[in-house]
C-alpha cells in the first residue's frame, strides 16, 4: 500500500494561501504618490489617473500605468475633500474646502486633459464639500457632503450641454463622505457620515422616476472608495468613528445579490481610500491610515492595485 505524499506545513500554508488568492483576487503595489495625500480626489481620464486636491496642495498629480508626475496645479486655490468626476477629456473639480479649512466653495474648475488649459463651470448651486458625485447620461450627478453648518442631502444635476443646474430628489438622509457609483442605469451611494454617527445605508437612485429606493446594508463607514468591476460594486476601506478604527474591508455586492459579501482586505487600510479602474485594475489612491484624521491631515502616499479572480 503507497503512502500518501505529506506536504510540509509551511509549504501547505503557501497552498491554502494561493487558493484563496486565486478565489478572490490579487493584489499588487503601485508606484507611491509624488507626496501624500488625504480628502483628495482621484479620477480617470485620457488613459492616466489624476490626483486632485487635498490639503495644503494644488498639486494635479498623473500616472500612466509606469510613473507619476505633476501634470498641473488647481487655478486658484488648493481645496481638500472636492468631488471630481471625468467626461471624454474633461475633469470637472466641485465644491470642496478651501485650503485646510470647513470653508466650503462652490467654484467647478474644468481641466481639459487634451490642452492642459483650466476653464471655470458654473457654480454648485451652494457651497459644499465632502460629497460624492457621479456621471450619468452624461450628466454630473452631485450627492450630499456638507457645509460649514450641517452635512446635507442635496442632489444637483449639472448638463455640461447647457451649462445649467437642476434639482433632483435628495437623498433619503442628509450625509457627508459617502461612496458612490453609476451601475444599470442607478446610482448606487453606499455608507457616509454625520457628525461622530456612521451609517451603512445603500441608497439606489432612479432617474426614470427620479426616486431612491433603499439596499442591502453595509458595515457603517463614512470615506470609503467604491468601484464597479464586470457588474459587481466593491467597496474599499473608510472610517468608522464608533470604534475609532481606519478599515482595511474589501464588500462585494455581486449582480442581484441581496447581501454585501466580505471578500478580503486592503493590504494597507485607509480612510479617504479613492478607488478607481484603470487598465484591468483598480487602483486605491492615497488616503489616511490614522483614525479621526481630519481635512488637513496630510495622508498617505500608498498606492496599491486588486485585480478581482471574477
Amino acid at each position: 500500500m503507497k503512502k500518501r505524499a505529506v506536504l510540509p506545513v509551511a509549504f501547505a500554508a503557501l497552498l491554502l494561501a494561493a487558493g484563496a488568492a486565486s478565489a478572490r483576487g490579487v493584489w499588487g503595489t503601485a508606484p507611491s504618490l509624488p507626496a501624500p495625500r488625504s480628502a483628495h480626489a482621484v479620477v480617470v481620464a485620457s488613459r492616466a489617473i489624476h490626483v486632485l486636491g487635498g490639503p495644503g496642495t494644488r498639486r494635479v498629480d498623473r500616472f500612466d500605468g509606469s510613473r507619476w508626475r505633476r501634470e498641473t496645479r488647481l487655478p486658484t486655490q488648493a481645496v481638500n475633500a472636492p468631488a471630481a468626476v471625468a467626461i471624454q477629456t474633461r475633469i470637472y473639480v466641485l465644491g470642496g474646502f478651501v485650503g485646510t479649512t470647513n470653508q466650503p466653495t462652490a467654484r467647478v474648475s474644468v481641466f481639459d486633459t487634451a490642452t492642459k488649459h483650466w476653464t471655470t463651470a458654473p457654480p454648485l448651486p451652494g457651497a459644499r464639500g465632502g460629497e460624492a458625485a457621479v456621471v450619468l447620461d452624461g450628466k454630473i450627478h452631485v450627492l450630499g457632503g456638507g457645509n460649514d453648518v450641517s452635512t446635507l442631502a442635496d442632489h444637483d444635476v449639472f448638463d455640461p450641454a447647457t451649462g445649467k443646474w437642476a434639482k433632483a430628489a435628495p437623498l433619503p438622509r442628509s450625509e457627508g463622505s459617502p461612496a458612490a457609483v453609476v451601475l444599470g442605469g442607478r446610482i448606487w451611494v453606499i455608507g457616509g457620515r454625520s457628525g461622530f454617527a456612521d451609517y451603512g445605508d445603500t441608497y439606489v437612485y432612479d432617474p426614470a422616476k427620479d426616486s431612491w429606493t433603499s439596499g442591502p446594508r453595509i458595515p457603517p463607514r463614512g470615506t470609503a472608495g467604491a468601484v464597479v468591476w464586470k457588474g459587481s460594486i466593491y467597496v474599499f476601506g473608510g472610517e468608522s468613528q464608533a470604534r475609532g478604527r481606519v478599515l482595511g474591508d474589501v464588500f462585494r455586492l455581486a449582480p442581484g445579490a441581496s447581501s454585501w459579501r466580505r471578500v478580503g482586505r486592503l493590504p494597507t487600510p485607509r480612510n479617504y481610500a479613492r478607488s478607481v479602474v484603470f487598465r484591468g485594475r483598480i487602483y486605491v489612491v492615497g488616503g489616511s491610515r490614522t483614525a479621526g484624521d481630519v481635512h488637513a491631515a496630510r495622508g498617505s502616499r500608498t498606492v496599491e492595485w486588486f485585480r478581482p479572480a471574477r
